[in-house]
């Protein structure tokens, strides 16, 4: 697929792989549920789960609650630099739907990509 999308809370990960054509839906989650209060470890492992589930994307956007979207950046830019250059960018947003996150993302990547000179595919 050409772009993804991510929707990061610090509970979850909702992942949207598309292209003109077509969309492929995925949610992340930690391997194992942490009480209370900020569990480090298990944030590190739904990120690495995320990276790990776009790894192969060429242009990557997040989005989610601005503290988590800046943890995630941190974390990308120590663990996974290899990643970094394919995030377009980090959007902070409230919760959205699939459908939500699929249009926010689409106008962000046309206007991405027309700024880059890549043609819109049809």
């Amino acid at each position: 697929m050409f772009h993804a999308v991510i929707h990061l809370d610090h509970h979850h990960a909702q992942v949207l792989h598309f292209d003109a054509h077509q969309v492929h839906a995925a949610r992340i989650e930690p391997h194992h549920r942490r009480a209370a209060g900020h569990d480090e470890q298990a944030e590190h492992a739904l990120f690495a789960a995320v990276c790990q589930a776009v790894q192969d994307t060429p242009e990557v956007l997040v989005t989610g609650s601005h503290p988590v979207i800046g943890e995630f950046r941190h974390y990308v830019e120590a663990h996974k630099p290899q990643l970094a250059p394919r995030i377009a960018d980090y959007r902070p947003a409230a919760p959205l739907s699939q459908g939500q996150m699929l249009a926010l993302a689409r106008q962000f990547f046309n206007a991405f990509d027309r700024m880059a000179g890549v043609p819109t595919p049809t």
